[in-house]
Parts: structure tokens; sequence; C-alpha cells
């Protein structure tokens, strides 16, 4: 249960000195009923009229965005644009944030939450929620490549875990890691000799880039995605 104007305010519908006049005045509206007491305690899955308009009010959403190259996985940058920039009005005000980040360069699928909790537990370092990119190359990949990510790979400052490497090309490939640190990809490939061009991710977890969604499009998860992304949370808790 939430407050009624903490629920407005959180929706992006104004600061709580903007809507408290509204839900004074009769403007709002709960389950068809119309509410005057903005202390009043709602549940977010009732039904939300704002001034005679529908509102959606659900304080929990989830987004797969298809990340373009040149954009910031960041809230905010003054100089650059970032993927805040790419979603939805109610995005920022709800707290929608990357679960963890892509860098400039770097394309594909992007999972944002207003869950802190769900994205947390997501980012542990002992979930080893699995990551998957297709990789294009500067050079033909050694023959022993596939061996090489799946022993783990020195990168100096720390040990990459084993990987899975499948080779698509003389100088492209997938790869699956079950970690995420910054850079670590590029830098996998680079220890066995080869500068990635082009990076794109594929999969996060449970979730598969929509082909339907071009480079910075994105679109709400479906039930079915959600259910499968808190299975992965349940399943490492009950490990531990």
């Amino acid at each position: 249960m939430i407050r009624l104007d903490r629920w407005l305010v959180h929706l992006g519908l104004g600061s709580r000195s903007q809507v408290q006049p509204l839900i004074r005045g009769g403007a709002v509206r709960v389950d068809g009923e119309t509410v005057r007491d903005p202390g009043r305690a709602c549940d977010p899955a009732s039904a939300l009229e704002v001034q005679g308009k529908p509102v959606d009010g659900r304080l929990t959403r989830h987004v797969m965005l298809h990340k373009p190259v040149g954009v910031l996985t960041a809230a905010r940058d003054p100089k650059q644009p970032t993927v805040m920039d790419l979603l939805p009005a109610w995005a920022v005000p709800l707290g929608c944030m990357p679960v963890g980040r892509l860098d400039k360069d770097t394309s594909g699928l992007l999972l944002l939450t207003t869950d802190g909790a769900l994205a947390h537990s997501l980012l542990a370092p002992g979930r080893h929620v699995d990551k998957t990119y297709e990789a294009e190359l500067d050079a033909p990949l050694p023959g022993d490549a596939a061996e090489a990510f799946a022993r783990g790979l020195d990168l100096g400052d720390f040990t990459a875990q084993p990987a899975q490497l499948e080779i698509l090309g003389k100088t492209a490939a997938r790869v699956t890691v079950h970690e995420g640190k910054f850079h670590q990809v590029r830098r996998m490939f680079e220890a066995i000799g080869c500068t990635v061009t082009v990076l794109h991710r594929e999969r996060f977890g449970p979730l598969t880039l929509d082909a339907a969604l071009a480079p910075g499009e994105w679109r709400e998860l479906t039930p079915e995605e959600t259910a499968a992304l808190y299975a992965v949370i349940r399943r490492g808790t009950e490990r531990a």
C-alpha cells in the first residue's frame, strides 16, 4: 500500500504540493471512487484516473531496450546521450535504472527495472547470470580460441572465468560469459590477439533481445519474461 499523493508523485504526475490540490479537488479516482484524502492508502494495482483520464499506476516495471552504439549506460550525462533519453517519461520518476551496463560502443539487450532488489540480485558476484554476445574481430581467430576461453583467461588484474566460445566465421564469434567485469569480453579477445570491432549483446540471463526492436527502441517485458527473471533469483537463493 502507498499514500495516494506519494503514488502520484512516483508516477511523475507532479510534486507533492502539485498533486495534493488535484486530489482535494476531486480530480483523482481510485477503482472508480473519487478520493479527496492525499494520505489515503492505496494499492498500486488499483485502477487510477486523474482528471478523467486513466493512468497506468504500476510502480514495478521491467524494460528491454535495444541499446544502440554511441549511447551511454548512465542515468544522466551533461554532454552525451544516455539510455534514459530513449525511455518514456514515466521511467525516471519511477526510478527505472539499468541492470549492469553496456559500454558506449556496444549495442544490444539492456535490461532496466524499477525493482532495485532484483537488479542487485542479478548483478551479485555469486549469481553468474549468463550474458551472450556476438563479436566481429579485426583478425582471424586462432585455432585454439575456444579452448583458451574454456580454460579461463588471465587478463592481468583478474582471471576471467571459463566462457563458451562459438566460432561463427574467421573473424566472427559468439561468446557466453558468466560474469560481467568492465570491458571483459573485449579484453578476453585481446588476450588471444584479436581486437573487437563490433560487439552486440543478444542475451541476458533468460532474456533474448526481441528481433522486432530496432536500435533505440524498447518494450516492457512480458509476464513470462518477468517470471523467468525472478526464477533466476529464486534458484540462486535455493542454492545458497
